[in-house]
């Protein structure tokens, strides 16, 4: 007879040490973590204790990171208030990153739009990007992850690049790519590729719905004009 077999015989048949209930005081089992011999009542109790110990680890590893998405939260909610309170081009930059410096420790952040009809174009995000960037941006279907990045794109950083390993990029996108967000750390594990975007995957969605804003307004605005200039015609 195999073990497995005493083991299913045990299991198909639980009233067998109620019939046999001397063997539970006369069996004697090594224990748990060492050598010593103890008896088939003591050797449950320690493999409670072992599975409770377990489920307790789980317990407080859940408590972790039911905590950690609390904060992550609370952080997305007072950047969303941030960027609905902008009203400028300017503003909306200059919140956007106080808030992935300042609260979510961001040490350096960099962005590039294009398809963009605002007037307001005279910063450094509005810089043409290469096709090669558009490509990369059309071809992100969520939030890339890790420690490279185009040599194009990581110049986009300065003089602060050189001491950037991970990054995460982020695209932007409406009904068509506007751009690319991109946040890099001096912190090799800061940006991993098996982490976690559905946080960063909204961020780069409230910034969209912040630009799209403008971008509508100068459209709407277009628009307007055209129509008074034909009307006068």
């Amino acid at each position: 007879m195999k073990p497995e077999d005493v083991a299913q015989y045990l299991q198909d048949h639980p009233q067998f040490f109620n019939e046999y209930a001397d063997l539970l005081a006369d069996i004697h089992i090594p224990g748990l973590h060492d050598d010593k011999v103890v008896s088939i009542n003591e050797r449950q109790v320690a493999s409670l204790r072992e599975r409770n110990r377990v489920l307790q680890d789980k317990l407080l590893e859940l408590i972790s990171f039911g905590e950690e998405n609390d904060a992550i939260g609370e952080k997305m909610h007072r950047l969303t208030i941030a960027l609905l309170s902008v009203s400028n081009m300017s503003e909306f930059f200059n919140a956007l990153y106080f808030s992935l410096r300042e609260d979510f420790a961001v040490p350096l952040v960099a962005m590039r739009l294009w398809n963009i009809s605002c007037s307001d174009q005279e910063h450094v995000e509005f810089t043409p990007a290469s096709q090669d960037v558009h490509i990369i941006a059309e071809s992100l279907s969520q939030p890339y992850c890790g420690n490279h990045i185009a040599d194009e794109i990581q110049c986009w950083f300065g003089e602060g690049a050189e001491h950037l390993n991970s990054f995460s990029m982020i695209p932007l996108n409406t009904t068509q790519t506007i751009g690319l967000l991109v946040l890099g750390s001096p912190d090799a594990e800061r940006f991993y590729p098996e982490m976690g975007t559905l946080y960063l995957k909204r961020l780069g969605e409230l910034a969209c719905t912040t630009i799209a804003r403008y971008d509508l307004a100068e459209t709407a605005s277009s628009e307007v004009t055209q129509d008074h200039v034909t009307n006068e015609q």
